[in-house]
């Protein structure tokens, strides 16, 4: 996918192998360490490969950013040399400030303060960190050995134009901006209406933990998870327990009696409930062994089997209502009563990332939008940008639900049972949507900025920027949709809602938000859209990412003009 993508981008074998080349050597690096710490760190298994779904994805694509400007350097007729060092003087700054977003968002995850999610989250980060270091230092070099056969490698029949060439017709790009722009108020209500149609399924979105009857059919774990669930009920692949802890007990046993009570009282979805305490007409040595356990180690267990499966609704019902069952067993008795299990723990998680999930936001959505603040000076379009990264959740989440929990399509990525969605999809999707969502802003917001900033119309910078950025923001989202894509048909269930999650989110935030609702909102506000407090202005330090003082610089040098160059 990668491959096609980019020779119709540059329609050149060797401008369409660096980064391949680049990316792959990056994820190389970064998957290699995380693979070597697990020698001394237990790392999860879904650990490594959102580090290679990632690394690959962003490789690719930061590498590609920096070779598209190094082609319209050499394209424009500058010297190898000097393109190189303005590609990434321009190109590669605003890599750096969209892996640094990609890097907190994904860090950011730490937050949460649980365990796998602090250990993917890291090591993401660090596999990203790696693909911008490389996109910035190898490709220079690579530019330098190619020297002048750089366009080595021509596709037949692929006459690929520079879309900055005022020479050739107006490119595709072009031409939507122009339509996007001109019926703004519609497309702008169009998009809204689309992106809000999608997500409706989120309302109705339900959260469990994986288990084996989510396996792919005719794997080991899904043949065992059926022949149990056939021979002996859904629930048995997933009993809950009720652990009372007699520490604190006057009289021991009257406590499990009493929590057993309280057990037994709850009849919604119970299949069995298996007690530890002997029946009445149990024999003495059953009796002495039972009261001898709780001597010894003061714990006695309750197995409550459900009728329903690990991951239902209706089991994390009952969880609830065993926990309010025996809610009052401690004050009566002194016993303290606690409801475990695969199914309570997926509540238990689930509930904790509820929590943790408005100071997650806080803290990556904080940031960000003070970065993108000191970008683009400007207090909407951060707003913006934000806004339109919480659509792209939105539809993202709502096409999970609809495939994953209700079943629509489900066939066409393998999926033969539905289920609920993957506990922590929604706070990872979160948190990677959100740093590929500034990626595609800083690269085509920044280009608009530029046209503003040198005297263009609002809206005759909207479309000049789109133009010029736009063939490159689609390769790039094309080429992570197929990554991400690709992960979502294996057969792993965690690593499939993701893969699917992440393609369908780049989609949306791509192509429907970044190039069609942000240009019709833009040209909708004009000069708005660019509003900045003077004092404001003047407080904020000039995080010059498009390269714009170094364009300055550089060109006072070819005129021979000192002064601008001292200045």
């Amino acid at each position: 996918m990668a491959v096609i993508v980019l020779l119709i981008t540059f329609g050149s074998l060797l401008l369409a192998g660096m980064p391949l080349l680049t990316a792959i050597i990056g994820v190389g690096i970064g998957v290699t360490t995380i693979t070597t710490l697990t020698g001394f760190i237990d790392l999860g298994s879904s650990t490594p490969t959102l580090a290679l779904m990632l690394g690959l994805a962003v490789g690719i694509d930061y590498a590609l950013f920096i070779v598209s400007r190094y082609n319209h350097e050499v394209h424009i007729g500058r010297d190898r040399e000097e393109a190189a060092g303005r590609a990434v003087g321009t190109a590669g700054s605003a890599v750096v400030f969209a892996g640094l977003t990609v890097v907190i968002a994904l860090a950011g995850l730490s937050v949460v303060n649980i365990n796998f999610l602090t250990q993917m989250g890291l090591a993401a980060a660090g596999t990203v960190a790696v693909a911008v270091m490389i996109a910035l230092s190898l490709l220079p070099a690579l530019f330098g050995f190619a020297g002048n056969k750089i366009g080595w490698g021509k596709v037949p029949f692929m006459n690929v134009r520079d879309p900055e060439d005022p020479t050739t017709k107006a490119p595709a790009g072009r031409r939507w901006a122009d339509m996007v722009t001109k019926h703004r108020i519609k497309t702008l209500i169009g998009g809204l209406v689309v992106a809000g149609v999608v997500a409706i399924p989120v309302a109705s979105m339900q959260l469990a933990l994986p288990d084996d009857g989510a396996a792919a059919e005719g794997s080991g774990p899904r043949v065992a998870y059926d022949l149990i669930a056939d021979s002996f009920g859904a629930g048995t692949n997933g009993p809950l327990m009720v652990v009372v802890d007699t520490k604190g007990a006057s009289d021991p046993e009257a406590a499990v009696s009493a929590a057993v009570k309280r057990v037994e009282s709850v009849k919604t979805d119970v299949a069995t409930v298996i007690s530890p305490v002997p029946a009445a007409d149990a024999p003495a040595e059953a009796v002495q062994a039972f009261n001898d356990q709780l001597d010894q180690g003061q714990y006695a267990l309750i197995t409550v089997i459900p009728k329903s499966g690990p991951s239902d609704a209706d089991t994390q019902t009952l969880v609830d209502e065993l926990r309010q069952a025996v809610d009052g067993v401690e004050s009566d008795t002194g016993a303290q009563v606690l409801v475990t299990g695969q199914t309570a723990v997926g509540v238990d998680i689930s509930e904790s990332l509820a929590k943790a999930f408005p100071k997650y936001l806080l803290v990556v959505v904080g940031l960000a939008f003070i970065l993108l603040l000191i970008v683009f000076r400007s207090i909407l379009v951060p707003l913006k940008a934000v806004g339109g990264f919480l659509l792209s959740v939105g539809v993202s989440l709502g096409a999970t639900v609809a495939v994953f929990q209700w079943g629509w399509f489900a066939d066409l990525i393998g999926i033969d049972k539905s289920g609920p969605v993957l506990f922590m999809l929604p706070l990872l999707l979160t948190g990677i949507l959100f740093g590929l969502a500034m990626d595609y802003e800083v690269f085509l917001v920044s280009r608009m900025r530029e046209e503003f900033v040198h005297g263009k119309e609002a809206t005759e910078s909207v479309v000049l920027g789109f133009q010029y950025g736009a063939r490159v923001v689609t390769a790039a989202a094309a080429i992570m949709i197929g990554v991400f894509g690709a992960f979502a048909l294996g057969d792993e269930v965690v690593i499939k809602s993701i893969g699917f999650g992440l393609a369908i989110g780049v989609l949306a935030d791509a192509f429907l938000v970044r190039m069609t609702i942000v240009p019709a909102f833009m040209a909708l506000l004009g000069n708005r859209m660019w509003w900045l407090p003077k004092w404001l202005d003047k407080a904020l330090p000039n995080l010059d990412i498009e390269g714009e003082s170094l364009t300055k610089h550089l060109d006072a040098e070819e005129k021979g003009e000192p002064e601008l160059v001292k200045a």
